[in-house]
């Protein structure tokens, strides 16, 4: 089974449908070193060119020059042609003293510092911000970002969200000047406690569903789904290894792979392979069958990983790769499958 750019999903009870696969633009924000215009421009070129119309930045990802790069191309785009979402609970300043800020883990950033703020006015400060970076007047859904670095000092403060900064997102909605309210998230458990926090109508999981995990499926994904919620699923790759194979020094979960994620890894690959079917199509594919998933938004730091990604997301697999997948007790027994 294979899925079409054309497809359409609608995001829990809105008006928002949005096509199953996307960009996710953290890579342009330069974790390592500053991504060139050029670059930028050119990697962006090559999801447009594919037929991406779906883009999802945030003011975090490189402090701002996610958005700036993100913003610089789509301005030349007819702004009905795309669906553009960011994200807000951090707010951007000049740092006190420049030359000796610390941009990490952006060091490709910009020098900027991060204030945490989910009040009302905060959110609206972050809003007004991202429109002016990316160019435009409408941003088609917000989402509030990280809430589970609340439990870390200098965290935001979820109270704060709860009594006022959900007012905000909800007027910016009831106004038409934005059309979803979401939550990204990192952790599992956090779709039973964050999410629920507050009326949403999507969530961005980073972790929490992937090929190699589906700690997600019983409980909180259960209960999205009941409320209505969608997820759209920011790290398929699951943060390098189900792109990369398990090689040496494949990252999971942000870090380096353990050699029990390592082993699972190759099982999945070897089975992959007897069905002919590249481990990163059956990545990308697999975390869209859930009745919640509208799309899946792997990056892409070079035109190349772009096309690359769009070959994967277009490949067919047969369903006997599942069975076996399940048989093997790969993925979980109950986890819906592409085709079933």
């Amino acid at each position: 089974m294979s899925h079409q750019l054309s497809d359409r999903r609608r995001i829990g009870r809105t008006d928002l449908s949005v096509p199953p696969f996307g960009f996710g633009a953290a890579h342009l924000g330069g974790m390592y070193h500053r991504v060139s215009g050029e670059l930028a421009h050119q990697t962006l070129a090559a999801a447009w060119d594919g037929g991406v119309r779906l883009y999802d930045t945030a003011p975090w990802y490189g402090r701002g020059l996610s958005e700036l790069r993100v913003g610089g191309f789509l301005i030349d785009k007819p702004r009905d042609d795309f669906i553009l979402t960011t994200k807000v609970g951090r707010s951007l300043h000049r740092p006190a003293d420049p030359e000796s800020f610390e941009r990490a883990p952006w060091g490709g950033g910009l020098n900027m510092e991060v204030r945490w703020d989910y009040s009302y006015c905060g959110i609206l400060r972050a809003y007004e911000q991202s429109l002016i970076r990316l160019g435009v007047d409408r941003i088609d859904a917000l989402l509030i970002h990280d809430p589970e670095a609340s439990a870390g000092p200098g965290g935001p403060k979820i109270a704060d969200l709860a009594e006022s900064g959900i007012k905000a997102l909800d007027e910016l909605k009831a106004k038409g000047e934005i059309k979803a309210i979401g939550m990204g998230l990192n952790a599992a458990e956090s779709l039973d406690t964050y999410a629920m926090a507050v009326p949403l109508d999507f969530v961005i999981v980073a972790m929490p569903y992937t090929l190699l995990d589906q700690s997600a499926l019983a409980h909180g994904l259960r209960r999205c789904t009941e409320a209505g919620i969608s997820m759209v699923v920011g790290a398929p790759y699951a943060s390098g290894i189900l792109a990369t194979g398990p090689v040496a020094g494949a990252r999971y979960r942000y870090g380096i792979a353990d050699e029990a994620t390592l082993a699972k890894t190759r099982a999945i690959a070897a089975i992959c392979a007897r069905h002919g079917v590249s481990l990163q199509a059956a990545a990308l594919q697999f975390p869209l069958a859930h009745p919640a998933s509208v799309a899946i938004i792997p990056g892409g730091a070079s035109p190349h990983e772009v096309r690359q990604n769009l070959a994967h997301f277009a490949e067919v697999i047969p369903p006997s790769l599942w069975r076996d997948l399940k048989a093997e007790r790969l993925i979980d027994a109950s986890a819906p499958v592409p085709g079933g």
